[in-house]
């Protein structure tokens, strides 16, 4: 079965930087750091042309209570692409978890501790079904998850037979989503955790080394012993529960539930997933990649707004950022491949010429 996404790094090699002139080391570098560069300079090109209100506290707070979430679902996303899989659920998962966070407590008299666990548990038996029909069934990743996911949102709309859902939650749960620490919304500080969180779990444990190697090539991670199928399970279940968990943000924040939200969050998160391949660690999914992408996104979309752009440039700005993103994580995996291919020629040339006698002075 063909792998929906590859997981390649794309950073230079030392082997690389080692025989590169100073001027190829920049420009092997400059698609690393080149959308951070870019998030700074939008963020600073606002700044002067909106001076009274992009570079506000007001806007800031904006900024991180709207795109909190989708920062959450593009790591979602992110974790199954780790292992060269893709989930389609978060985007249909988000409206049925929201729904439930409210009705539990609403309609069936869930305290909202217990109905916050339950969304959450029910969120990582989805994406344990997700892993089963790709990793036991053999389903590709893509079609598998549009199909759970579909079903999520046929029983969304089945719940709530197109009605909003609406009644009164407690205090606690609504401060779930609507409280603020040091002046800034309390969901930055979850996506924050979460970041961190994942970014040592990929980068500096066991677990992130096996992922990644799944993503590069999942039988050679099978000859060296790892075990596949379980791995990408994981992988599966972990995004299954951060959509959850993004799912019961959402609920707090609206107060109400209702199945025509949530789907606008799946294509941006897919977004803020691909670009995040292009950055920081080019061709590799990667966390802070991630967390730039959806920033590039925010800071875009909130200048263009506040220029008084019509309500359709949003999805427009999110499609054609996707499709640069996918044609820019493609050419660097292009490029990748013909930069290991040169390289051990390159060496065994280097070896070659080192292993040749020195040239004898005619006369001697």
């Amino acid at each position: 079965m063909a792998s929906s996404i590859k997981s390649t790094a794309l950073e230079p090699t030392r082997f690389e930087m080692e025989h590169a002139t100073p001027f190829e080391r920049v420009k092997r570098f400059a698609p690393v750091y080149g959308l951070v560069i870019l998030a700074v300079l939008l963020g600073v090109l606002f700044s002067i042309l909106l001076p009274e209100t992009f570079p506000t506290m007001i806007n800031l707070r904006s900024i991180i209570g709207d795109k909190a979430i989708i920062a959450i679902l593009s790591l979602a996303v992110m974790i199954p692409m780790v292992t060269g899989k893709i989930d389609l659920t978060v985007g249909y998962g988000i409206v049925l978890w929201h729904i439930l966070a409210i009705s539990l407590q609403t309609k069936y008299g869930f305290p909202w501790p217990l109905a916050v666990l339950t969304v959450l548990t029910l969120g990582g038996l989805v994406g344990f079904l997700n892993g089963v029909l790709v990793e036991i069934a053999q389903i590709d990743a893509f079609i598998a998850t549009l199909g759970t996911g579909t079903v999520l949102y046929a029983i969304a709309m089945w719940h709530t037979q197109g009605h909003q859902v609406i009644g009164v939650a407690p205090d606690g749960f609504y401060a779930i989503a609507g409280s603020f620490f040091l002046d800034l919304p309390i969901t930055g500080y979850y996506v924050l955790a979460l970041t961190l969180a994942l970014w040592v779990i990929l980068e500096y444990l066991p677990i992130g080394r096996y992922l990644y190697t799944i993503g590069a090539n999942p039988k050679a991670a099978a000859l060296n012993g790892i075990p596949v199928r379980r791995y990408t399970i994981i992988a599966f279940v972990s995004s299954g529960a951060l959509t959850a968990f993004a799912g019961v943000l959402l609920a707090s924040r609206l107060r109400i539930g209702q199945a025509s939200v949530g789907l606008e969050y799946l294509l941006p998160a897919l977004v803020g997933a691909f670009l995040g391949s292009t950055t920081i660690k080019p061709g590799r999914v990667n966390v802070w990649g991630t967390i730039v992408g959806v920033a590039i996104l925010a800071i875009g979309i909130s200048g263009i707004q506040q220029f008084g752009a019509s309500f359709f440039v949003e999805p427009l700005f999110n499609g054609a950022t996707l499709l640069v993103a996918i044609g820019i994580a493609g050419y660097a995996q292009r490029r990748r491949g013909v930069g290991a291919l040169r390289a051990p020629a390159s060496l065994a040339q280097a070896n070659g010429n080192s292993n040749k006698p020195a040239a004898t002075p005619k006369g001697e």
